[in-house]
Order: C-alpha cells, then sequence, then structure tokens
C-alpha cells in the first residue's frame, strides 16, 4: 500500500478506537452496557473492478458488483432486509 495511504488507514484506525473507547466510557457512566452494532455484509476486492459482496457470518459470497459505489449499495440494502427479517416477530 502506498505510504501515504497506509498513513490516512493508520490515522482513521486510531479516531475509530478513541470514539469506540468514548462510547464504552460515556456508557459506563450510566452504568449500562453499550449497544453492539455488527456489520453484516463487507464488500470485498476482487479485481481492478470487480467487488463481491460477502457474508461475514458464513464467509459465503451473496452478490457482486463491477462499481465499488454500486457494492456498497448492495450490501447497504442486504443490511436493510436483514434489519427488517430480524425485527418481525
Amino acid at each position: 500500500m502506498h505510504p501515504a495511504m497506509q498513513q490516512r488507514v493508520d490515522g482513521l484506525n486510531a479516531l475509530r478506537a478513541r470514539a469506540n473507547l468514548a462510547t464504552a466510557d460515556f456508557y459506563a457512566m450510566i452504568g449500562q452496557e453499550p449497544p453492539t452494532m455488527s456489520v453484516r455484509y463487507q464488500v470485498v476486492t476482487k479485481g481492478e473492478c470487480a467487488y463481491h459482496i460477502v457474508e461475514l457470518a458464513t464467509g459465503k459470497t451473496r452478490g457482486f458488483r463491477f462499481s465499488y459505489k454500486a457494492a456498497v449499495n448492495y450490501a447497504q440494502q442486504l443490511e436493510a432486509k436483514a434489519d427488517r427479517r430480524a425485527r418481525e416477530p
């Protein structure tokens, strides 16, 4: 990975870690457990212009797209569909 890109990734990971710690501290102040937000689907690059949408629980590919934006949109649709199913009795 290009050094400038790696530096940005490291910076974002540090910010994400600090945000998670701050959230946990705030919930500890009120004596509750912080809610867990788990991601079900992940976009994985498989080529120059190919992206798989992988279900993290099973490791299975649920779809593929040929642009990153379309892949992310599809992953968000799958997440929304799974959320709706989880809320149904």
